[in-house]
């Protein structure tokens, strides 16, 4: 797992934190941070993106958000640009896309979340629309995944959900084709969650490709979902669960692509990459945490922002949404990379 640090990155011309920003003699609030020394860089943006007047469309905003109640269950999703890219007038690579499909109690939400390969032209790009395809291609199987989901059918989901993912990438591969470049240059990891609105279901699916990170928050403390594939599940982590086991936790794609869904491309050009699922039993009082690596990465690197995180979402009620990205941007020095979450909070 790569952790971009300050250090490898040149330093700024000048020093963003040698004193607290001031408006009219008065003390602007500026985001908190964690550990022993502050970032190296402004809390707030610097420099947008330059733009093509001919192509508006492509500008990307620094920061989003979204929430949503469905009875007991309230989801708050957002993604900002890392610090990295503000200082800089880089464009943010994570990419969010937030849906409701169908209706009532056969509703299906989906999350998705995608982060552009690094110094790459036209991440941003390549995010937004492994997203937009994924999403399209749940929407349209939607009714059927609803199906698997509540009728614990282990093996349909997980190789649909597989199979979807392929043939997704299959056509980001065609489009880097399209565009002169080579795959690995117009990529991006994925990772997305599968949450029915049916009160009556409480399995929540994950599935992705590429780092990131998928934590729950049960009884105070955090629990990582997902780990890098050579650090073991504990056994505590693994419970049971009806139609599935803990062999679904992940499972790995060989980088062979899915036959007649992906160009002929020379293997050596297509990196493997695992292809990560787990399905698992929500409790009341649970929170369960989807994030992109810009988030990962310190939640694993630094325990006091696992520690300040965990005390503030476990009050009785959820964040509203400003309360959330406040808590999103805690900043940790050597972490300044774009950062995506999705928090789901179990009533």
């Amino acid at each position: 797992m790569e952790t971009t640090e300050a250090s490898e990155l040149p330093p700024p011309e000048r020093s963003p934190v040698a004193g607290s920003p001031r408006r009219n003699g008065a003390r602007l609030r500026t985001p908190e941070y964690v550990g022993r020394r502050p970032p190296t860089y402004e809390a707030e943006p610097t420099s947008w993106p330059a733009a093509d007047p001919g192509g508006l469309e492509d500008l990307v905003p620094d920061t989003v958000l979204d929430g949503a109640r469905y009875g007991a269950l309230t989801l708050r999703a957002g993604s900002l640009r890392g610090d990295s890219a503000r200082y800089r007038g880089e464009p943010r690579r994570d990419a969010l896309l937030t849906a409701r499909f169908g209706a009532g109690d056969d509703a299906l939400l989906l999350v998705a979340m995608a982060s552009g390969a690094r110094a790459a032209e036209g991440a941003h790009r390549a995010a937004r629309e492994i997203c937009a395809w994924l999403g399209g291609a749940v929407g349209r199987s939607h009714a059927r995944l609803v199906e698997d989901i509540h009728a614990g059918r282990r093996d349909e989901l997980k190789s649909g959900l597989h199979r979807l993912t392929d043939r997704t990438y299959g056509r980001l591969r065609v489009r880097a084709a399209e565009l002169g470049l080579r795959p690995s240059e117009y990529t991006a990891g994925l990772r997305c969650l599968l949450l029915p609105v049916d009160p009556r279901c409480r399995t929540r699916v994950f599935f992705g490709v590429g780092p990131g990170g998928l934590f729950r928050l049960r009884e105070g403390a955090w629990q990582d979902l997902d780990p890098e594939p050579r650090e073991p599940v504990a056994e505590a982590e693994a419970e049971p669960l009806t139609g599935y086991d803990v062999a679904d936790r992940i499972t790995v794609d060989l980088g062979i692509p899915t036959p007649g869904t992906a160009p002929v491309i020379d293997p050596a050009e297509v990196p493997s990459e695992p292809f990560r699922f787990r399905a698992s039993i929500a409790r009341p009082g649970d929170t369960l945490l989807l994030c992109s690596a810009g988030l990962a990465d310190p939640l694993r690197g630094e325990a006091e922002l696992g520690v300040r995180l965990a005390e503030r979402w476990a009050r009785t009620e959820p964040p509203g949404l400003a309360e959330f990205l406040a808590d999103v941007q805690l900043r940790v020095k050597g972490y300044a990379d774009d950062r995506t979450a999705c928090a789901v909070w179990e009533g």
